[in-house]
C-alpha cells in the first residue's frame, strides 16, 4: 500500500485511550472468523505496509508479528476500518492454526447455538 494511503488509513483510525484498537482476523476466501487482536498505530502501519499482520501483546506489552515464532502467519489482502473507524477487519490468508492454541480458530472453544427464534 502507498505511503499515502496508509496515512489516508492511520487518520481515520480511532485508537482507544490505551492506544489501541481492535482487530479482527478473518480468512479472506471463506469469510471464517479466526481471531481478535489489538494494533498500535505503528502495528497497524507496519501490517498496511509489509502485507504481513502485526499486532500488540497487552500482556507481553510489545510488538507482536503474527506467526514469527510458530510459523503460523497471516498474510493480509485487504485491510477495512468499521463505520466508527474503532475497529479494523484484516482479510488474511491464514497459514497454520491462528489461535494461540494452535487451533484454526480461536472462536471455537464455547458455542451456543439459538435457533430462528433466538431459542438455545
Amino acid at each position: 500500500m502507498p505511503p499515502e494511503q496508509i496515512d489516508d488509513f492511520l487518520d481515520r483510525a480511532r485508537f482507544n485511550g490505551d492506544g489501541l484498537i481492535p482487530a479482527i482476523a478473518q480468512q479472506w476466501d471463506s469469510s471464517e472468523v479466526l481471531m481478535m487482536a489489538w494494533m498500535t498505530p505503528d502495528t497497524l502501519r507496519e501490517t498496511l505496509a509489509t502485507g504481513h499482520a502485526v499486532y500488540f501483546s497487552r500482556s507481553r506489552g510489545e510488538r507482536w508479528v503474527k506467526g514469527e515464532t510458530s510459523g503460523h502467519g497471516q498474510a493480509v489482502r485487504e485491510a477495512r476500518l468499521d463505520c466508527d473507524g474503532d475497529t479494523v477487519l484484516l482479510l488474511v490468508d491464514q497459514t497454520g492454526g491462528a489461535c494461540h492454541t494452535g487451533d484454526r480458530t480461536c472462536f471455537d472453544a464455547d458455542r451456543v447455538v439459538l435457533d430462528a427464534t433466538g431459542t438455545p
